[in-house]
């Protein structure tokens, strides 16, 4: 048996990667230049698929031997049947969307399960920036200023606990990530204060 490459991925990532069975299929939505798709390819032996705006991204996907075709993710998965994966990720893209309802439920029409991961802008160091310094604060897992392009809208784990409630879609579990990328294990508020990561199963 042929040694697994050694792939440098961010903790996040690790924790995703942990949900994730032996043989699944998945889809891996915005998946940047495919280092998520080639571990879980290498390391759980899944069928990997995934989709990327950014063309020079692909490009490096192409290069990593992964099945990846550039697409806009507002437009949905209408290529997709039903149910023709296990698992749909959408890693660190959701403040990008400008329609989230439609994609997340556009995952969970072509997934049995779909996981989400952001940065939570209701971490304490965001709050306390603001406060402070009365400028609009960078996320501690998404170190980007406000005016790079493509725009992110800031959210927190409580907004996207209100929004899944609102649209009826179901949390299967939920995880958090401090800065140090070390689990939070606090009360929901705690969580809100503390973790610079969310990551939620849908299903």
């Amino acid at each position: 048996m042929s040694a697994i490459p050694a792939i440098n991925l961010r903790a996040d990532l690790y924790t995703i990667a942990d949900l994730i069975q032996p043989g699944e299929k998945v889809l891996d939505l915005g998946c940047g230049d495919g280092t998520l798709l080639r571990y879980l390819i290498d390391a759980r032996q899944i069928t990997g698929r995934g989709i990327e705006l950014s063309e020079p991204d692909v490009l490096a996907c192409v290069g990593k031997g992964l099945s990846v075709r550039q697409g806009n993710l507002d437009e949905g998965l209408r290529d997709y049947p039903d149910k023709s994966f296990d698992t749909v990720i959408l890693s660190q893209t959701l403040p990008y969307l400008d329609d989230p309802a439609f994609l997340i439920c556009e995952m969970l029409r072509v997934g049995r399960r779909a996981i989400v991961s952001f940065a939570n802008w209701g971490h304490w160091r965001c709050r306390l920036g603001l406060l402070f310094t009365g400028r609009m604060p960078v996320a501690a897992a998404l170190p980007q200023p406000w005016s790079d392009a493509p725009r992110a809208r800031p959210l927190t784990v409580r907004d996207f606990a209100d929004f899944c409630a609102r649209e009826k879609i179901p949390i299967k579990r939920e995880m958090y990530l401090r800065e140090s990328y070390r689990p939070v294990r606090r009360a929901q508020l705690g969580k809100n204060l503390h973790a610079a990561v969310a990551i939620f199963e849908l299903g």
